[in-house]
């Protein structure tokens, strides 16, 4: 896509491509700022319980509500913020999106009831939505596999502060209660939104008018092969491992402490976070592997993202939980850096906020129904139902993704 800026070369894991309005230096600062942004949304959540007892719930009743409570109204404001970046610029709905982040911590931080702290957290969500308006901001400046190789970039930020933020929340307790850490974490999207005012606004994408709405219809190209998948089923794929895969993070700690009695917390947390270190380890290699067949790639990712939730039963062990883990991490790699390059290609074209908008909307969408069906099956099965229930949805959408990416038969 044009954007009326001269071209600067990229490098990334497949090499340098053309990538016009935003150079390698850029793309890494925009990381930079989603890493910020990541620390702090998921830094705190997992210490809900050790919150809300200052708040008047002892017992923290409320933590399994409160913790998707951002997500639900992040999916239901992420379209609006997107249809609002298209219209009056990329940048400046990413800047209010970090600067959002920042009042609702404020807010959390300095909240003495449980429903102040709870009106925080619907801001956060509301206000907030990094993540459609950091690749809203980056589709309208680059395309094809340097879009791609940015997304993938983002989706490692991500998991980077998913592994490294509760460690140093946890770290901090004893000098700072989780609750008021808020008051701190409410310094960091400020600090990236001061480094992204230095960032250029990228120019807008070449696509039609606003109010055409060609998403249900309009085919995204599968790569190599030359096969064409609809957009919608983009989305459906995105819910689908997303589903699959956050399913089994609410109960997994409970499900080794119930398998292997007397493990440590550190010991617990490591295998909790390995899948996230395979994706930093293994996201360069792998976009270069799946770039020419994004879909193939994808029904790959659902069968061993299936077959490590699978290997989760009969372990009794950490080097069984390991190795389970492990192999979730490939298909956890291989599913996120595949669905980054179907995005990236279906971004062509199109407006990237309301794209991104919606796709943020599917993807929390199916975070909250894992959450959902994780806490039904627990309370009524125990904590490996779950993992059953992750293992048979990534199965279904494997056959899936197969299905969809055969050729169409020729008559």
């Amino acid at each position: 896509m044009s954007t009326g800026a001269p071209a600067t070369a990229l490098a990334g894991p497949a090499g340098p491509v053309a990538a016009p309005g935003l150079g390698g230096r850029q793309v890494r600062a925009v990381a930079g700022c989603y890493f910020v942004a990541s620390f702090a949304a998921l830094g705190l959540p997992p210490y809900l319980t050790a919150i809300l007892p200052e708040l008047g719930d002892p017992r923290g009743r409320w933590a399994g509500l409160l913790y998707v409570v951002p997500t639900v109204f992040s999916a239901l404001g992420a379209p609006f913020w997107g249809r609002l970046a298209d219209r009056f610029g990329r940048k400046r709905l990413l800047l209010r999106a970090q600067l959002g982040l920042s009042v609702s911590f404020l807010l959390a931080g300095l909240a003495d009831s449980l429903p102040a702290f709870t009106l925080a957290l619907v801001l956060q969500g509301l206000l907030g939505g990094t993540f459609a308006a950091t690749n809203g901001y980056l589709a309208a400046a680059l395309d094809g596999a340097g879009l791609s190789r940015a997304l993938t970039l983002m989706q490692g930020s991500a998991r980077a502060a998913l592994v490294a933020a509760p460690i140093l929340v946890g770290a901090l307790s004893p000098v700072l209660t989780p609750h008021r850490q808020y008051l701190v974490m409410a310094l960091l999207p400020l600090a990236a939104a001061a480094l992204l005012v230095r960032l250029p606004e990228p120019g807008r994408a070449d696509s039609g008018p606003a109010t055409a709405d060609p998403e249900p219809e309009l085919p995204l190209r599968g790569g190599a092969s030359g096969a064409r998948t609809p957009l919608r089923t983009l989305y459906l794929c995105e819910f689908a491992f997303v589903f699959a895969t956050v399913v089994s993070f609410p109960y997994l700690v409970a499900l080794v402490q119930q398998r292997i009695p007397g493990i440590g917390a550190t010991t617990a947390g490591l295998l909790f976070a390995l899948p996230h270190l395979c994706y930093l380890l293994l996201a360069a290699p792998v976009h270069r592997a799946v770039l020419p067949r994004p879909r193939t790639g994808l029904a790959l990712g659902f069968a061993l993202v299936a077959a490590g939730l699978a290997g989760h039963q009969p372990a009794h062990g950490v080097l069984g939980f390991a190795l389970a883990r492990v192999l979730l991490g490939v298909g956890l790699t291989l599913g996120l850096v595949a669905l980054a390059v179907l995005a990236a290609e279906a971004a062509a074209g199109r407006p990237p906020g309301r794209m991104f908008g919606t796709l943020e909307l599917v993807s929390k969408g199916g975070a909250v129904a894992a959450g959902v069906a994780a806490a039904l099956v627990d309370s009524a099965c125990g904590a490996a139902a779950p993992v059953l229930v992750g293992t048979a949805a990534a199965l279904l959408a494997a056959l899936f993704t197969l299905q969809s990416a055969r050729p169409p038969r020729s008559h």
